[in-house]
């Protein structure tokens, strides 16, 4: 049984960087995992990736471009103010300006940088660097 459906997607991609593979499947899809996905993508984390429908609940193939060193989920999802975003930089990721939180805001979910540059707070989700 899953119970954290990002956290199973998390080290699933984890794991295919680890190994080396160049794709993965991902099942079961959600709104919020490929929100996730896409922002990966727009920071060159992973590569592309599409929807299947196999008429169970879809699935994606996500192409792994060996960018990622860790990723996981941030548990749990801690509330954060505009002015907070460092204590959680400190915590989850290893430098400064050295990958990305990931953050569920009224704007959807965007970077901990978007989110500080537009001045908004929002849940934290996930990491990756």
């Amino acid at each position: 049984m899953l119970n954290d459906p990002l956290a199973n997607v998390m080290s699933l991609i984890l794991n295919n960087q680890a190994v080396g593979t160049s794709e993965c499947t991902i099942k079961p899809v959600s709104k919020v995992i490929k929100d996730i996905l896409k922002v990966m993508k727009e920071n060159d984390y992973v590569g592309d990736f599409k929807e299947i429908e196999d008429g169970k609940g879809n699935y994606i193939k996500l192409i792994l471009t060996g960018n990622i060193n860790k990723c996981g989920v941030i548990k749990p999802r801690y509330s954060v103010k505009n002015k907070e975003f460092e204590k959680f930089e400190k915590r989850y990721l290893p430098a400064k300006d050295l990958g990305i939180l990931f953050v569920s805001t009224p704007n959807g979910i965007i970077t901990h940088y978007n989110a500080k540059s537009k001045k908004i707070g929002g849940r934290l989700l996930a990491y990756c660097y």
